[in-house]
């Protein structure tokens, strides 16, 4: 692979300390929202509702315990749940969430499993799913120049490249040393959702014939940075890019696939153009019933309340939640919305504002007993579990913000 005269970037593992900087792809025609509960009408209102509903009520499995309130309790009353052991039943507990917190017991007996496109991979052929089995078809490398890098991950570096014999601007995401399965399943869901609506394009697959070292060459988006960009985002805006995300995730999840790590840095807005693209597979998982996962995956300031309490068989619904938790950043412009310092706090913050009996039905329902330090933790919030803070905070934002709608 050639490099540009007036460069000193090499495509190899050399350069992993540079500056992490973001840059990708254009274009695209507004939504038809006749089958979507968002308004993109001219005169829109607010969203708040339909937030409300991904957060409580979507498709993640936290909210399908329904709640049964007491007649004699009042609404405001402090509900104690019983599945949530006393202060005064455990040891001292440090009030720094340094003191390490130990996982999550699962009961047999309660499986989980999702309520839509549950047997995708059970009725298709077992070569759309079986990464391990596949045989890569390796471009040329000498095909492609780098121009500038442009960001850095755990497991690949990233550079803007064009293709020799057109010009074109590409994204080349070279890999850094992982096993062979992983790169075989990024490389296999990639090629199953090409020209799905919103995901990333894979154009070529090459690698260092020396180093052996994998490449993937993607679409070029021309990304700008959402923390430039999510502040000066019409309400109109943010349920444009939220809908055009939803269209990315129910084609990914309509094909058997989780994506497991949706975060502002993984979706890529061209806002001149108004496009939106997914990025970053390398995460992402085939759906299988039953089916045991890591939990290690998201980001933490995005993950799903299933992975923090150790619930290894969740599903799709994961996405969903670390789509809810971009959406009310953008709209409450606080990112990250949830945030947590570590994966125990994260918990407690959500639980800070969600409330802790939706929380408690989850576990109940799928005999999960958290560790006796993390339970007083998240149980000190049940005065939060009927969403009154909450509720005030969107209240509030209206009110700061009436003259838009």
């Amino acid at each position: 692979m050639a490099i540009r005269p007036f460069q000193y970037f090499r495509l190899s593992h050399h350069h992993r300390h540079q500056d992490h900087h973001s840059h990708l792809l254009s274009l695209f025609p507004k939504p038809s929202l006749s089958s979507s509960s968002i308004s993109l009408s001219p005169h829109p209102s607010p969203p708040f509702p339909f937030f409300l509903r991904l957060f409580v009520s979507s498709a993640t499995s936290l909210s399908r315990s329904k709640r049964h309130q007491p007649q004699h309790q009042s609404p405001r009353q402090h509900y104690n749940p019983p599945s949530l052991p006393r202060l005064s039943q455990l040891p001292t507990l440090s009030e720094t969430l340094a003191q390490k917190i130990g996982k999550s017991i699962r009961r047999s007996g309660a499986p989980s499993k999702a309520r839509v496109y549950a047997d995708i991979n059970v009725i298709r052929p077992k070569d759309y799913w079986d990464y391990e089995s596949l045989t890569v078809q390796w471009g040329e490398q000498d095909d492609y120049e780098v121009v500038r890098k442009v960001g850095r991950g755990k497991y690949s570096e990233v550079f803007e490249g064009v293709h020799c014999t057109d010009n074109e601007k590409c994204v080349i995401k070279i890999l850094k040393p992982v096993k062979k399965k992983k790169i075989k399943r990024e490389i296999k869901i990639l090629q199953n959702l090409c020209g799905g609506p919103n995901i990333v394009k894979l154009l070529d697959i090459v690698r260092d014939q020396q180093s052996k070292t994998p490449s993937l060459i993607f679409e070029h988006v021309n990304n700008t940075d959402f923390k430039v960009l999510y502040p000066t985002l019409s309400d109109y805006d943010i349920r444009y890019y939220i809908y055009e995300l939803l269209k990315a995730l129910d084609y990914c999840h309509s094909q058997g696939i989780m994506h497991r790590d949706v975060k502002p840095h993984n979706v890529m807005i061209d806002h001149e153009q108004r496009k939106l693209r997914l990025i970053d597979w390398g995460l992402a998982e085939f759906y299988h019933p039953g089916k045991e996962y890591n939990v290690r995956v998201a980001s933490r300031y995005f993950k799903g309340p299933e992975l923090l309490v150790d619930l290894q068989d969740y599903d799709y619904s994961l996405d969903l939640w670390s789509l809810g938790c971009m959406f009310a950043g953008m709209i409450f412009r606080k990112e990250p919305f949830f945030y947590g310092h570590d994966n125990s706090d994260q918990l407690v913050k959500i639980a800070k504002v969600l409330g802790t009996d939706e929380l408690n039905a989850y576990l109940n329902k799928y005999r999960i007993e958290l560790d006796p330090h993390l339970a007083v933790l998240v149980g000190r919030f049940g005065l939060f579990s009927h969403f009154y803070p909450f509720l005030f905070f969107i209240f509030k934002f209206v009110a700061t913000r009436k003259h838009e709608f």
